[in-house]
């Protein structure tokens, strides 16, 4: 498994996963450059993505929705802010409706996903901050732990 560390720090509001992968960071970065490739990664296997509007550029926005096992459907957003490839890029993540309106009532993490060469492939650490110790918790609350930990470990298959 790729995921070789995950930890939650409350009192910084941070989220931290680390994966490495025996691929390199060019590679990594072409799974979130490529929206079809990202739709086979960002969300847990039980939960595909599909991939609506990609634009991975400061002041860019990808939008998404994934789909249960039920036919149940889960939208998101990001609102990226920095981005430079293929070793880094942020961008803030949002729960929102199928309409890919904003949920105000579920938390938005600030998120840099960063890309670095490590013992012949690629260390990638993924750190997502929430705006309050409560909207972390919440987020650990609904399995976000599990969820992208699995999401994540899908890379391996992509790249292999």
């Amino acid at each position: 498994m790729p995921v070789t560390d995950v930890s939650h720090d409350l009192e910084n509001r941070t989220l931290t996963i680390v994966a490495d992968f025996a691929a390199p960071v060019d590679r990594i970065w072409q799974v979130y450059a490529d929206p079809r490739q990202l739709e086979k990664i960002w969300g847990p296997p039980e939960y595909p993505a599909t991939v609506i509007d990609h634009d991975l550029r400061p002041g860019g926005r990808v939008t998404y929705f994934m789909t249960g096992p039920d036919g149940d459907k889960h939208a998101g957003y990001w609102e990226v802010t920095a981005v430079d490839a293929p070793r880094s890029f942020s961008f803030d993540d949002g729960f929102a409706d199928l309409e890919f309106t904003p949920n105000p009532d579920l938390p938005v993490s600030k998120n840099v996903f960063t890309f670095a060469e490590h013992e012949g492939g690629t260390r990638a650490t993924f750190t997502s901050t929430y705006a309050t110790a409560e909207a972390l918790q919440q987020v650990l609350d609904m399995g976000v732990v599990e969820g992208a930990s699995s999401a994540i470990n899908q890379i391996d298959v992509l790249v292999s």
